[in-house]
């Protein structure tokens, strides 16, 4: 008999389907000899006996031969989409019914086995395997009143081999046709559902995978802006301002010109290097070697000082405690971030580095006497101001804070606090 066509990706390789279509097959074949053997027992020498024997050999090689057509791989056919899957009011798995085209098979057993009964009652529970096959097949819209139909069948069969009326035969059949139908119904919605949830559940992993992913693009276009501001575009800014210093000196004072080309090129070879150690994995220059974060603003502020000319001074507060590459990187990228905004915008003429442990924190600050600024109109004007917020994203990584106190005309403190308990 056959079986409900295997859904794309789901019975097609499903050990168990295959498993319950030779258990319907086996059963209907079994109740069928044991029901022909029952007949030619009860009935030797009907004349009848040439049209059973006929009939159920056409059911016994009607019932695999249908099975092997349903069990057939299907013809690709376009995959619903997730939303008419689920679709409120579609009909419970739709991907598990035979088209209309291969449910012949079913149509020929059944014509088949009601002009058997008809012969010969005792082939009547025969329909129980049907009663599966016809659920599994159909939708539940054609399947039921087809069951009710081989159930009422099933009665009369019964009621002709008792020879009179039996309130048993008669609502037994029905009880049993109705509890296999509802259970059988239920099983196969909550399978419906299941493979919906299961459905929603590869999607939804599907599109958070690509958030991920579309958040991580943006961390780490942030962390490239980041790394390129505090890095490669400071280098720039202070080679076009010594070159500036150069050109201008040329010819007044030559070697006063040449002392800053000869800086310029020492900020362009180092920032060779740096753009190296970026592109390789992506950390300052200065902590390379192991070389601890105390000695790498020290020489920080001593470059400083020889390239623009600005006195800038080191001071290391309390017992250094180790703190991870990253931290490091980060309070170094924001010292020289700071010393930039101090030689490009202050006009300072002293500036100083202060790097404190504090017991639970790590504070770096850096200080100028120049003009100062308003901290809360920076960026209100749509300039340039991506320092600061580059500073505070890096600092939100470790747990850290950053602190601007100026004033103008009175100078100009960068605080920036690392939590020693993130280490």
């Amino acid at each position: 008999m056959q079986q409900p066509r295997p859904a794309a990706g789901h019975d097609a390789g499903d050990p168990d389907a295959g498993r319950l279509a030779v258990l319907l097959d086996s059963a209907f074949l079994l109740l069928l000899a044991a029901s022909l053997s029952r007949y030619l027992t009860h009935h030797p020498g009907n004349p009848r006996i040439p049209w059973v024997i006929g009939l159920s050999t056409a059911l016994a090689l009607a019932q695999p031969a249908g099975s092997w057509l349903a069990h057939r791989r299907p013809s690709p056919s376009p995959s619903p989409s997730p939303a008419t899957a689920t679709a409120p009011g579609a009909e419970a798995a739709p991907g598990n019914r035979v088209p209309r085209r291969r449910r012949w098979p079913l149509a020929l057993v059944v014509a088949l086995w009601v002009v058997l009964v008809l012969l010969a009652p005792s082939f009547a529970w025969c329909a129980v395997p049907l009663v599966y096959t016809a659920l599994r097949t159909l939708t539940a819209r054609a399947a039921i009143p087809l069951v009710a139909a081989l159930t009422l069948l099933v009665v009369i069969a019964e009621l002709r081999l008792a020879g009179g009326a039996d309130a048993t035969l008669v609502l037994l059949p029905f009880a049993v046709a109705a509890l296999a139908t509802g259970v059988f119904l239920f099983m196969d919605r909550q399978d419906a559902r299941q493979r919906a949830l299961i459905t929603d559940l590869v999607r939804t992993r599907r599109e958070l995978a690509a958030t991920e992913r579309r958040e991580g693009t943006h961390a780490e276009r942030e962390r490239l802006a980041m790394e390129i501001h505090d890095t490669l575009a400071q280098g720039l800014s202070s080679q076009q301002m010594l070159l500036q210093a150069a050109e201008r000196t040329w010819d007044t004072e030559p070697t006063t010109a040449r002392t800053h080309v000869r800086t310029a090129a020492e900020v362009a070879a180092r920032n060779l290097a740096e753009a190296r150690r970026f592109v390789h994995d992506l950390a300052p220059a200065e902590l390379a070697d192991g070389r601890p974060l105390d000695q790498a603003l020290r020489a920080l502020a001593g470059r400083e000082a020889a390239e623009s000319g600005l006195p800038v001074r080191f001071h290391l507060d309390g017992t250094p405690v180790p703190l991870p590459a990253a931290a490091q990187s980060a309070l170094l990228r924001i010292a020289q971030g700071a010393l930039a905004n101090v030689r490009e915008h202050a006009g300072a003429s002293a500036a100083a580095i202060t790097l404190s442990y504090l017991g639970d924190q790590a504070v770096l600050d850096v200080a100028d006497d120049g003009r100062g600024f308003d901290p809360g109109a920076v960026g209100a004007a749509g300039g340039r101001g991506y320092g600061l917020p580059a500073m505070r994203a890096r600092l939100r990584q470790f747990g850290g804070t950053l602190t601007v106190e100026s004033t103008p005309g009175e100078g100009t403190v960068v605080s920036a606090a690392i939590p020693l308990e993130h280490r």
